[in-house]
């Protein structure tokens, strides 16, 4: 990791529940970016050469150390993130579940042997680690959004330099500690915290020897780190925004949709890429899930967590500003507050967990990500028409069908534009599950094999055979 100097400039950390610094952290430039390259590529060649078994082994004890540690890290993200400590928790164990995973796959790295087909030939397939790799990751999941990129670079034989979102950089330094503890040599992963992102971030796309970038985030910085990346032809995944539909059929079970799409909806208080945005109901049920869905809205517990809250505050000032402006233009152009819960007299950036009603299907609020915990509903009876609103956006990232019909149910998702559906569940995410999406909500997976495979290079040798 990298260290602070006497001198070196820093910045807060602050709780955006209670607004309190929670710590202070060296606020990196550039020189630190490089050197954080020079120790990621000096320990590249020891790393890459240790066994698939050792990297195994090493990922499969920091799978144990993170759930050791997990009350100590769910309240650490508590804190700096300000979401609930059950979302905490519930994270923890999953961002440790892809040290677990890759574990596994670290020793299935593939390869194939075949003859040509004309003959007089043998090929050999075989994989091997990218190099150095640059991770870039959010604030809404600080643990697991580094975990499910530093296990597979790790497994495949890569060293990282990653750079935390500057919201929460204290729960990548924790899992950094962790990997040490796990056995990780020093230079492996190398986590450079910083208020001038696109500084060091930049140093690192234009390194040759960085041969790998892996963002999460919004698609504008996306599409900004691929536009350098492709000065450098460089190796790029991008997990990018979202705007997930919830689509609810006129034979869906409604207990169950109801809580399916509070889950789809409100973790992490509807900051993820995967959350529920646009939630369409079929007439024939709409008056039943809405006065439903809205009851249990009403009831959900806003505060901080170490209060008990449920719904956690909005990460930043700015969000809590641009959701009050989302919410009011679309009651502006006639929609309907219908349910909203309490929020507490306190000092963070909390917002009312809102379900709007009466919105237009071709409202502003439908179009882009809220990034919070407001639920638009839409009403729909036609199922062409249902598609076609459905899929007029530029995300695909996820999406959820509720419906008894399990044949209608697969239609529905099958025609959807969306890289992962989840089909009576509010919830697409898992480590063995290829995450990630089409049209510009990323390029590559994450998880499964897939998420191996992107920290790899392929080559084959071809084989004189007829001497």
């Amino acid at each position: 990791m990298t260290n602070p100097t006497p001198s070196a400039p820093t910045f807060t950390v602050e709780d955006p529940a209670t607004l309190e610094v929670i710590e202070t952290v060296p606020d990196n430039g550039i020189e630190e970016a490089a050197a954080a390259v020079d120790r990621a590529d000096a320990a590249f060649t020891g790393w890459s050469r240790t066994s698939p078994r050792h990297r195994s082994d090493v990922l499969r004890r920091a799978f144990e150390l993170m759930l050791r540690d997990r009350d100590e890290l769910a309240a650490l993200i508590a804190r700096e993130n300000g979401k609930s400590l059950a979302d905490s928790a519930a994270e923890v164990v999953y961002a440790a579940e892809f040290f677990r995973w890759f574990s596994e796959e670290a020793v299935r790295p593939g390869g194939d042997y075949g003859q040509a087909p004309a003959g007089g030939s043998r090929t050999l397939v075989s994989h091997r680690p990218v190099g150095v790799a640059a991770l870039v990751t959010p604030w809404n999941f600080p643990a697991a959004m580094a975990t499910r990129k530093i296990a597979p670079a790790l497994a495949a034989g890569c060293t990282v330099v990653l750079k935390p979102a500057a919201e929460t950089p204290l729960t990548a330094l924790a899992v950094a500690r962790l990997l040490i503890e796990a056995g990780v040599p020093d230079g492996v992963v190398e986590v450079v915290t910083t208020t001038d992102a696109p500084a060091v971030v930049t140093t690192w796309l234009l390194d040759p020897r960085v041969r790998k970038v892996s963002f999460t985030g919004s698609t504008g910085v996306g599409r900004a780190l691929l536009h350098q990346a492709a000065d450098r032809v460089l190796n790029a995944s991008m997990e990018l925004g979202g705007n997930a539909p919830v689509v609810i059929t006129a034979d869906a079970d409604i207990e169950a949709a109801v809580a399916g799409t509070m889950v789809a909806k409100f973790r992490n208080g509807g900051q993820a890429c995967t959350a529920a945005n646009r939630i369409y109901v079929h007439d024939d049920v709409a008056d039943e899930f809405i006065a439903r869905f809205g009851a249990e809205v009403e009831k959900l517990a806003v505060g901080p967590a170490v209060d008990g809250g449920t719904i956690g505050p909005l990460i930043t000032s700015a969000a809590l500003e641009r959701i009050t402006r989302s919410v009011d233009q679309a009651v502006a152009e006639g929609a309907r507050i219908s349910h909203r819960a309490e929020t507490p007299d306190a000092a963070g950036y909390f917002y009312a967990p809102t379900v709007l009603t009466d919105v237009n299907p071709d409202a502003a609020i439908l179009r882009d990500e809220i990034f919070g915990p407001v639920a638009p509903v839409v009403l729909w009876h036609d199922e062409d028409e249902l598609l076609r609103q459905v899929n007029d956006t530029d995300y695909g990232l996820a999406a959820y069908v509720f419906s008894g019909d399990v044949a209608q149910a697969m239609r529905l998702g099958e025609r959807i534009e969306a890289g992962m559906v989840g089909i009576n569940r509010g919830i697409v995410s898992d480590p063995s599950a290829p995450f990630g999406g089409m049209k510009q909500s990323g390029l590559g997976r994450e998880g499964a094999r897939e998420g191996l495979r992107e920290f790899q290079e392929t080559q084959y040798l071809t084989v004189d055979w007829t001497s």
